[in-house]
């Protein structure tokens, strides 16, 4: 009976340390995550150095295609290749905020498949993006584009699918702003160029859902007529969020 008794005391004592522990690790995610969105409050980037931010290229076999001179990054990508060179926050944590973008858009080859991208990333089925680019003919015929003009593509790829095209005249600075806010628990994204509304769309997804922001300049099949025939690249001098 005594027995018995010491192990029923054990067993009682072990389940207790046991919910001890997990109510102890619960509170430490709870405050990590609680202490990661109170950092996130307010993060500009200047690009003095590229603190806070990793690689995310793709095809290009660890060759760097950006690099940091006089407060800006300078992305390229290089004639008769599919070039994907970009950068991304090292950690994974915005959502509800205002996201920005101060960038540069150069005169890009004639037709070339090249976008300048300013973009936040979860996965293939939550990403909202900015892409600027020459555009196919026949795009800058159905937007009445100008010669001095480039087209940009204002894109939820899914949640729902929404793609919004407009004319962007090149050789000019822009700043280009994407605005994530909870309505009924989902996201409403605004897209804005200069302080100005271009389109917006209700999203089937909020805030569980978190984002890279990306910066980057990539050789992209549907955005233009052939293979890129110069380099082309895109200068960010400002990178911003700010939490709701």
């Amino acid at each position: 009976m005594k027995s018995d008794i010491n192990y029923i005391q054990l067993r009682n004592y072990l389940f207790f340390f046991i919910q001890v522990l997990c109510l102890q690790a619960c509170s430490s995610q709870e405050n990590t995550l609680e202490a990661q969105d109170e950092n996130l409050n307010s993060n500009t980037w200047e690009f003095d150095t590229l603190e806070g931010w990793k690689d995310g290229s793709q095809n290009l076999n660890n060759q760097i295609n950006y690099n940091i001179s006089n407060g800006v990054l300078k992305i390229y990508t290089r004639a008769n290749t599919w070039d994907r060179p970009k950068i991304k926050t090292q950690e994974k944590n915005y959502k509800q905020g205002r996201y920005l973008w101060r960038i540069f858009v150069p005169e890009m080859g004639v037709g070339d498949k090249a976008s300048v991208g300013a973009f936040i990333y979860s996965d293939d089925g939550h990403e909202l993006d900015f892409e600027i680019g020459y555009g196919s003919e026949s795009v800058r015929q159905d937007l009445n584009a100008k010669e001095n003009d480039l087209v940009v593509y204002m894109t939820s790829q899914a949640n729902p699918f929404q793609s919004i095209v407009k004319t962007i005249e090149r050789n000019k600075w822009y700043t280009v702003e994407l605005d994530l806010k909870l309505v009924n628990e989902k996201y409403l994204a605004v897209w804005f160029i200069d302080d100005v509304e271009k389109t917006r769309l209700n999203l089937n997804y909020g805030e569980d859902t978190r984002f890279y922001i990306f910066c980057s300049v990539e050789n992209l099949q549907f955005i233009g007529d052939h293979i890129p025939s110069q380099d082309n690249y895109g200068v960010f001098d400002t990178v911003q969020y700010t939490a709701y």
